[in-house]
């Protein structure tokens, strides 16, 4: 626990606390919403390497595809600094193991990861399921001012962005949206169901509870995420890839 004892000193100085709290204020590109200019909400794709959820939201909170190192640090120091908050019923793991865990860059990031992230950035983070259009907001408790939309199709995490046009370069995009007195972020908000929905209709997602998978390794057949998850369980066995 070394490692995290230092994530912890560093994470709690002022200066950095600071620096996160000042970066929340800024939008990212131009703001079409305020402007009255009309743009659409794309869809910008992150790397499929197992670190797609903490990568995402460094895109949409500081324009990084990169972040996920940073990320999985601040996670691991959050979950560290508060053992009572994170227990073992909590995590579904000791926090000590949970903290090794998330520190492993083959490790997928979830629900837990995003509520963490959400306060972290002290802004909401909206993630749009495909397969059921639903959207899941972190951080709404906090009453944070902004949002940020991440989009999710059942194994992987994209970013959404406002953009002015369909091949505008990201540079334009804005990816933090002002949250409303009526706590939505405007058009913005409608523009990203319309995405949602279209791409539920293309079936652009994986039905994690009826794919076929085979073990890589032994070559038996699962059916859904429960059954990978036993058989890894039982075999140690973690390689899977998708057949139809």
């Amino acid at each position: 626990m070394l490692r995290v004892k230092k994530l912890l000193d560093t994470l709690d100085g002022p200066t950095y606390r600071a620096s996160v709290r000042a970066h929340a204020t800024i939008h990212h590109g131009a703001d079409f919403t305020k402007s009255g200019m009309e743009g659409i909400i794309v869809r910008r794709v992150i790397p499929s390497d197992n670190s797609c959820l903490f990568n995402a939201v460094g895109y949409v909170m500081d324009n990084d595809r990169n972040k996920a190192p940073e990320l999985r640090q601040v996670i691991a120091a959050t979950v560290a600094s508060d053992p009572v908050k994170y227990n073992e019923a909590f995590l579904g793991k000791p926090n000590e193991e949970y903290c090794a865990w998330i520190l492993d860059s083959e490790k997928w990031g979830g629900a837990i990861e995003l509520s963490i992230l959400a306060d972290y950035y002290g802004c909401e983070i909206a993630a749009y399921d495909i397969q059921t259009t639903r959207c899941d907001l972190y951080g709404q408790d906090g009453k944070y001012s902004q949002r940020v939309m991440l989009i999710y199709d059942g194994l992987h995490y994209d970013a959404l962005a406002l953009s002015p046009f369909e091949e505008a370069p990201e540079e334009f995009d804005q990816t933090i949206f002002v949250v409303q007195k009526d706590r939505t972020i405007g058009p913005a908000e409608g523009l990203a169901l319309n995405l949602v929905r279209e791409q539920q209709r293309k079936r652009s997602y994986t039905d994690t509870a009826n794919f076929t998978l085979r073990c890589g390794v032994c070559q038996i057949g699962v059916v859904g995420q429960k059954e990978a998850v036993e058989h890894a369980q039982a075999t140690g066995h973690v390689n899977f890839q998708e057949y139809r």
